[in-house]
């Protein structure tokens, strides 16, 4: 399982700023695939996702200033993050998510890249 970031940085307030995740593909037991993001020593919180029918959800706090898409031929998943609060700030994570009914409930688990720093501040 391939998850590459890119796209982290410093931004100001207000900036914008796209990040990248590189993959191995949509599975037939991947059923999801999102972002997350953690500032120091806190838990990872849940910042947007898609799931295999392309249906988006995000975090109230992102909700209209965010945008997952995700570019299937490239396999490359994208998060357009726009209107930048420094409360964005963090170590920004894709993850791919498998599991479900049948075969792919033997094969459930969670896969994390590396993950890539975005900085908000002046």
């Amino acid at each position: 399982v391939q998850l590459v970031e890119s796209g982290g940085g410093s931004v100001e307030p207000g900036g914008s700023r796209r990040l990248s995740c590189v993959h191995s593909g949509w599975t037939s037991c991947t059923y999801e695939m999102g972002w997350y993001r953690q500032v120091g020593g806190k838990e990872r919180e849940f910042v947007a996702s898609m799931d295999f029918e392309g249906a988006e959800k995000y975090a109230d706090s992102v909700k209209d200033r965010f945008v997952i898409s995700r570019d299937n031929a490239q396999k490359i998943l994208y998060l357009q993050m726009n209107h930048l609060k420094a409360e964005d700030s963090g170590m920004y994570y894709c993850a791919e998510r498998r599991g479900g009914g049948g075969y792919c409930a033997s094969i459930k688990a969670d896969y994390w890249g590396q993950g890539t720093q975005v900085t908000v501040s002046v």
